[in-house]
């Protein structure tokens, strides 16, 4: 069986659930997170779709260290 090459890759799916009055509001923040996530060597992919007043982001990252300075920078 052939080996397969090495993947560091992390990610994450989380899923809100919006207060619909909130919906605006957090639109707004995921608009922040997203602009500050921008600008991180170590981030793949980030982003936000919306289903009602479902929210689901999807986040990837080079590595766990990529994962943990991105948790920085947006906490």
């Amino acid at each position: 069986m052939p080996t397969l090459p090495s993947d560091s890759v992390c990610s994450l799916a989380p899923v809100f659930a919006v207060q619909p009055d909130q919906l605006e509001a957090f639109k707004r923040l995921g608009e922040a997170m997203l602009e500050r996530t921008r600008n991180e060597p170590g981030c793949l992919y980030y982003g936000f779709c919306y289903d009602g007043a479902t929210a689901r982001c999807r986040e990837g990252y080079r590595d766990a260290q990529a994962l943990l300075a991105h948790l920085d920078n947006v906490g």
